[in-house]
Parts: C-alpha cells; structure tokens; sequence
C-alpha cells in the first residue's frame, strides 16, 4: 500500500475497472462499497456512472437499459423496465416523469475508470 497521499483529483474516488474492460454502449455494474453502480462506455470513450437502481421501481436494472444519444448529442439510458430516458451527464428524466437518475462523478487516470459516489 502506498504511503503517497492521493492526488488531489482523485481523492473520494474508487477505482472501479479499466476503460478497456468496458465494452461501447454496454452497461456493466461496479460495487462500490455495497453501492450498486452502473457504469457505461460510450462510442467516444466517455464513460458515465449512475445508480443500478430504477428510479421507479427501485429494482436494480439500470445497467441493462437502452444507451443512446438525443438529436442534439445529449447521452441517455432508457430504463429498461418503464422505458423513462435519463440524461446521463445530469440525471434529469427526458420524457416528463418527475424522476431522476442519481449520477456519479467519473474520472479517467491512466487508462483506469475512477468513479466518485455522488451525496
């Protein structure tokens, strides 16, 4: 274990996978702690983290819903249970529900995915 302390831009964040593990428009989940996480690769390489849970429903599915991306360039996940579509840079649902999708903050350091609970 290393006695460094973390950089600064990194402290609060768990190393969860490598990029290369993650495959494009895939969701995968991540235990972070006994936090559920959802964990996404898009075709660009940005990768985006939000709760496993359905907002709705509270079932831990979020990881296999619908990857996408709005006319206008805006990354989504559909729910794969209510099919409700969530901004995944901010959470807000784009289809009128008064939900939204808890996200996570995400940091890439040397190829490894770094993801920072939200509070």
């Amino acid at each position: 274990m290393s006695t460094e302390p973390a950089p600064a831009s990194t402290r609060g964040f768990e190393d969860v996978c490598a990029v290369s593990d993650l495959e494009p428009d895939w969701g995968e989940v991540a235990l972070i702690g006994e936090h559920q996480v959802a964990v996404f690769r898009m075709q660009d390489d940005t990768v985006y983290a939000c709760d496993h849970a359905d907002p709705r429903s509270g079932a831990l599915v979020m990881a296999r819903g619908l990857v996408g991306e709005t006319v206008d360039g805006v990354p989504t996940l559909a729910s794969p249970l209510y099919k409700e579509v969530y901004d995944l840079r901010t959470g807000e649902c784009r289809t009128g529900a008064e939900l939204s999708l808890p996200v996570h903050r995400v940091s890439i350091d040397d190829g490894r995915v770094l993801i920072e609970l939200g509070s």
